[in-house]
Order: C-alpha cells, then structure tokens, then sequence
C-alpha cells in the first residue's frame, strides 16, 4: 500500500510523492469533498488540476456522484490510473460519497493489490483514519444529507492507525484556528494523531511509514 497524505496539496515534499509514482502521468482527480458547495466546485476543481499540469501529471477528474450503482465499472476506470488525487472540503461529504459509490470498498482493494497511489490532502487525508470524530471542529456533518441525500457517517477508512488533523499553525488555510483547537483536544486526551502544518506530509510505503515535517530545505 501507497499513501501520501498531507495537509495542504503536497507540502513541502513532493519528492516523496514522486518517489512513490515514479514520473508524472495520469491521475485521476476525485473533488467530492467539495459536493456541498455546488457554487465553488468548478473553482476547487480547477486549482488542483493547474498544479498538477504544471508539474507534468494529466489529470482527469473523476466525480464519484456518476458511479452510484456501478461498482464494477469505478474500478475498471481506476484501474486505468497509477495515481489518485483527492482533494480538501467536507470530510463528512467526501465520507458519504465514498460509501454511496462503493469507492470505499474499490479503493481498499486496488491499496492492497497496489495497483495505485493514494495521494490526499486535508479531508482527502483525514478520511483514511479508523474514525472522523473531532473533524466536527472544523467541517459540518450537517451538510452531507442536502449534498448526499444520506446522514454523515464516522467512521473512516480506516487505513491508517490513527486521525490526521490538518492546517495545524497555518493560518492561510485554517484562519479559525481549528486543527489548532483539535489538535490540542487530542494531545490533553492522549488520542494518539498526525498534527499536520501545510508543509507535513505522512507517507505510508507498505510497513513502512513516515511523517515528513517542515520544509526540508
């Protein structure tokens, strides 16, 4: 299995991102987490797919919403990407939209044959933890049923061992200071957790894990 999780895109570590994939190709964009902001959408969507151009990748986006009911052909179209991008938002929708498409149970078991890269930042990062209690802090699980048309769910992919809090001292991304707040209710309740600034990065290499902090520069 082949993660790279991070807070905000690729940090200050996209070498790691690179030696996980090898040369840029095509990836396979998943912006659901963006679902319950339908005036903001194309707007997410389109600032990840500049960068990723720029540095040479050919992404397609990829919207789970046109999968509900058709498992077998999510992963016949995953199948065709070495690497899949997917993106910040709502936690609780992205979750949602997992399950509704069944890209929960397809991404598993690409991840286990290694068939691909996961590569995610913020909600796309923090979905993969065993559990999404204390995301409330900062994404609102109220809006998964007008987006999804299902209640939230908490439990997340559990793929790695523990939660990932996202924009912890970076006020760019985070001005309300809420990976701070999370962050610290963890550390005062001795919930083990990734406390990720926008430069961190967690990559996850079979056994092998490694938490990237700060510029390496």
């Amino acid at each position: 299995m082949r993660l790279f999780l991070s807070s905000y895109r690729f940090g200050a570590h996209y070498d790691r991102l690179t030696a996980l994939i090898g040369e840029p190709g095509r990836v396979a964009v998943i912006p659901n987490a963006c679902d319950a902001w339908p005036a903001m959408w194309q707007g997410a969507v389109t600032s990840d797919l500049s960068p990723l151009r720029r540095l040479g990748f050919r992404p397609d986006v990829l919207d789970l919403r046109e999968y509900i009911g058709r498992t077998a052909a999510l992963e016949k179209t995953l199948r065709d990407y070495p690497l899949l991008w997917v993106r910040g938002g709502n936690t609780y929708v992205l979750r949602a939209q997992f399950a509704r498409s069944t890209a929960d149970l397809v991404i598993r078991r690409l991840l286990a044959e290694d068939a691909l890269v996961y590569a995610g930042y913020s909600a796309g990062a923090c979905l993969l933890a065993p559990d999404l209690h204390g995301l409330e802090e900062a994404d609102d699980p109220a809006e998964v049923r007008p987006a999804c048309g299902v209640g939230p769910r908490w439990d997340g992919l559990g793929l790695v061992d523990r939660p990932i809090v996202p924009h912890v001292n970076s006020p760019y991304t985070d001005p309300s200071g809420a990976g701070d707040r999370l962050a610290a209710r963890f550390r005062a309740e001795g919930v083990p957790h990734w406390a990720l600034t926008d430069d961190d990065a967690v990559v996850v290499e079979g056994d092998r894990v490694d938490v990237l902090v700060g510029d390496p520069r």
